[in-house]
């Protein structure tokens, strides 16, 4: 498999960060299944997640609403993009491992 360069890698976390420092621009008004419940008026029955790690995608103790969500969004986004690059790592890593584990094994079934 073809390995993606790293400069594709900056470029999509560049443009995931310009995004997110959008979000404060995004609408307030509720989207999914908070709007469902809404309008179909069953959200009092909702019941709170049993933790928040970021809650309503801010940050805990920054009184900006604005600088919140956008620190939320960086936080997040990092968090993301590190599991996912650490993921193509390993596989990528044991993929090749495999193949070359592969590739001397048929080597020694040849000249037998």
């Amino acid at each position: 498999m073809k390995r993606i360069p790293r400069y594709w890698w900056v470029v999509g976390l560049l443009f995931a960060v310009a995004v997110v420092l959008l979000s404060p621009l995004a609408s307030p008004h509720p989207d999914g299944l908070e709007r469902v419940a809404e309008d179909t008026g069953f959200i009092q029955e909702a019941e709170p997640s049993p933790y928040e790690v970021l809650p309503d995608y801010t940050v805990p103790g920054v009184g900006n609403e604005a600088a919140s969500t956008i620190a939320a969004g960086i936080i997040g986004t990092l968090v993301v993009f590190g599991l996912g690059y650490g993921l193509s790592r390993a596989l990528g890593r044991r993929g090749r491992a495999e193949g070359s584990a592969s590739a001397g094994s048929g080597d020694v079934k040849q000249q037998q």
